[in-house]
């Protein structure tokens, strides 16, 4: 997502680090600054605001009914691009432990003593397939050599 943004317009990506461009104006005494009115802003204000409204379209029509559950009360572009980010952190973070079981059951194999080779090799195939699912790509040679060293070795004892 953020290549895509990028590659729109680099003043989209300022808007969801920096939040939305908010014209303001000084007034009262004690003087304060305060949002300038909708009638009080000129063409170049009006395009810094569009900024927030482009943003905002191009991460809502990239994500999907959940993601847009979370983010639906986001005001800005840069709340919804950190709702996301949070969101996504969290997904990261259960990807990358179950990534590490699974290359722990991986590294550990062994074929039990009551288990056919068939169904030893069946859930072997069923570990490396989730590891290929989360992006742990074993080659081939690897989990040849895997196998061959976890069969029994006939005349063998255990």
């Amino acid at each position: 997502m953020h290549d895509f943004i990028m590659a729109e317009d680099s003043e989209l990506w300022d808007v969801l680090c920096d939040g939305p461009f908010i014209p303001t104006k000084t007034s009262g005494d004690p003087v304060v600054t305060v949002p300038k009115t909708r009638k009080e802003f000129n063409d170049v204000y009006r395009k810094a605001i569009e900024k927030n409204f482009r943003a905002k379209k191009i991460l809502v029509c990239g994500i999907g009914p959940d993601e847009y559950n979370r983010i639906s009360a986001c005001q800005s572009a840069k709340e919804i691009w950190e709702a996301l980010q949070t969101s996504h952190k969290g997904i990261t973070q259960v990807k990358q432990s179950k990534t590490d079981m699974l290359t722990t059951e991986y590294e550990l194999f062994k074929m039990k003593d009551d288990e056919s080779i068939q169904d030893m090799h069946t859930r072997f195939t069923s570990i490396i397939n989730e590891l290929h699912s989360m992006g742990e790509i074993i080659t081939r040679n690897k989990f040849v050599r895997k196998i061959l060293s976890v069969l029994p070795v006939p005349g063998k004892a255990k």
